[in-house]
């Protein structure tokens, strides 16, 4: 673990305003061909939920389409996560959007039918929710391939454009052809928006990267390792403590919108849709203004208001009976959600270096959909019990609760922290056989230091614990030469040797400032590391 460069600050600044991210082909072929899938997916929401109505008027049965929709990625963001950081994101997503495109296309024959039934319709809406939260962690992590490191927070906006123009546009589109063409239409059309996602990834060719000489994780130690590094990454933990606090409660007026068009203001289709595209282009709107209101709030602050204009929609959906306070509500609900969510996104992107980026946005993912499948659920039930306006008011105190709540918890607002690979660690020299499965590997560092800087040692030490912890380390612990005055023994666990072996690529610019200032405490030139690989004494205890 030899000193070496220092680090590096990116050589731009990082740029917010959406637009910047166009100036790159690849990431506008991929940005247009996603938003008109995503038009299809928000027509096919629209219908869905209006089909539903239908078919079951009681509001839990009605919730219950967000919930199908939501709780797929609370399952299965995480093994996708995981998946995305081992496999070929571009192949993988590729061969995922062509299975959704079959199941899209099974829904509409159904509906075409006449055949679909209320189970049958959730089950659908499971199977295509599953397939988003397959792809989702693998979409979010191929953007930095799509544009510089300084453009990343602009591309994570235009994405949040791009998602709410479709919201703008599907729904109301859905409106209008379910009463033109019929309920079926929005459901082949929805099939049919996958080709252009399809195509624009056949198309699309990565960046040729450094390659690793290390063989890729198994899935299941994938799982276990990012797990550890987000407990142990305090500003993504920061960032999934607030998203859940936040879409809770937000996911109120998601789940209970179908029934306040239908039975509140006793609209029909067309105004479910338009409805839902009020809530896209407020969102379109609020995107345009929100790199002036990032600079000038910071992302704690931003969040914040966007939980109270959330809180405000609510209370205006209660007491909505005709449609102009509705839309209202849709508009501030809109530009509210892309406050909120395009400031969690960046908070949770800078927070993750690139080995792990697909389980860390996967546990955003799994925070994002988990907290709106229960709250769909929660607030479903209370409407049932209580009636709709009680239920939008309860979940407007209950967001402004959680601002309180959750504030101490600090969000990250753009690319301040380096978390390039330093590769500043030398190999460890062998004299012995380790295989890579081989474990576990017990690591001591020795430190020799002035005893009356004993406290500012230990607790600089400590923050180093938990990056060692973060990057692949399963125990962690300081120990004290009783003997000795001054002597102190770092140790840390990991599993196998291949394992340490990716800690040693793990490491980041920002994990070296910290190990540097560690280091200014030792009175040695260099602290001393020392590597213990199990002796596996299983079979040959016996031959003694």
């Amino acid at each position: 673990m030899a000193t070496g460069q220092q680090a590096t600050q990116p050589a731009n600044p990082p740029s917010t305003l959406p637009w910047n991210a166009f100036r790159h082909r690849s990431f506008t072929v991929v940005w247009l061909a996603t938003v008109v899938s995503n038009v299809g997916t928000w027509m096919y929401n629209a219908a869905s939920g209006w089909l539903m109505t239908s078919l079951d008027t009681d509001p839990l049965s009605v919730s219950l389409v967000q919930v199908a929709s939501s709780l797929p990625m609370f399952l299965l963001a995480l093994p996708a996560g995981a998946l995305a950081d081992i496999v070929d994101k571009r192949r993988f997503l590729i061969l995922t959007e062509i299975v959704v495109t079959l199941v899209a296309a099974a829904s509409a024959v159904l509906v075409w039918l006449g055949l679909m039934k209320p189970p049958v319709l959730l089950l659908f809406t499971f199977l295509l929710g599953a397939g988003a939260a397959f792809t989702a962690p693998a979409w979010q992590s191929v953007v930095p391939s799509l544009v510089p490191r300084q453009d990343l927070a602009a591309a994570v906006a235009s994405n949040g454009v791009g998602v709410n123009i479709s919201r703008a546009i599907g729904p109301a589109l859905g409106g209008v052809i379910i009463g033109g063409m019929g309920i079926a239409a929005p459901f082949w059309l929805n099939a049919l928006s996958n080709f252009g996602v399809i195509g624009a990834l056949w198309w699309w060719r990565p960046p040729i990267s450094s390659g690793h000489a290390l063989p890729a994780e198994r899935l299941t130690s994938a799982l276990v390792v990012g797990l550890r590094h987000a407990w142990y990454n305090p500003h993504l933990r920061a960032t999934l403590i607030r998203a859940a606090s936040f879409f809770f409660f937000a996911s109120t007026y998601w789940a209970l919108l179908p029934l306040v068009a239908r039975n509140q203001i006793a609209g029909g289709p067309a105004l479910y849709g338009i409805l839902l595209g009020a809530i896209g282009a407020g969102a379109v709107g609020g995107a345009f203004g929100l790199p002036w209101m990032k600079a000038t709030l910071g992302p704690d602050r931003l969040v914040a208001l966007g939980t109270v204009g959330t809180a405000i929609s609510l209370v205006l959906f209660g007491f909505a009976r005709e449609s102009v306070i509705a839309l209202v509500a849709c508009l501030i609900a809109g530009v509210s959600w892309i406050l909120v969510l395009a400031t969690l996104n960046v908070s949770a992107q800078v927070s993750l270096p690139d080995w792990v980026r697909g389980r860390g946005l996967a546990m955003f993912v799994t925070a994002f959909f988990g907290a709106m499948a229960a709250g769909s659920v929660i607030w479903g039930q209370v409407a049932s019990v209580a009636g709709l306006p009680p239920a939008h008011f309860i979940a407007a105190a209950g967001a402004l609760i959680g601002i309180v709540l959750s504030w101490s918890w600090k969000l990250q607002g753009g690319a301040e922290i380096d978390l390039t690979p330093s590769m500043h660690w030398p190999i460890p020299v062998l004299t012995i056989d380790a295989e890579p499965d081989r474990g576990p590997v017990l690591v001591t560092v020795e430190y020799h230091i002035n005893p009356e800087r004993r406290r500012a040692f230990l607790t600089a030490l400590r923050v180093l614990g938990q990056q060692r912890r973060r990057d692949g380390a399963y125990a962690w612990d300081i120990f004290e030469d009783a003997a000795q005055r001054g002597r102190f023994l770092e140790t840390f666990l990991v599993a196998s040797w291949l394992e340490h072996l990716r800690q040693h690529e793990r490491v980041t610019n920002a994990d070296r400032v910290v190990q540097d200032v560690v280091r200014q405490y030792d009175a040695e030139a260099e602290p001393k590391v020392t590597h213990f690989v199990a002796a596996g004494l299983g079979s040959e205890a016996s031959d003694g």
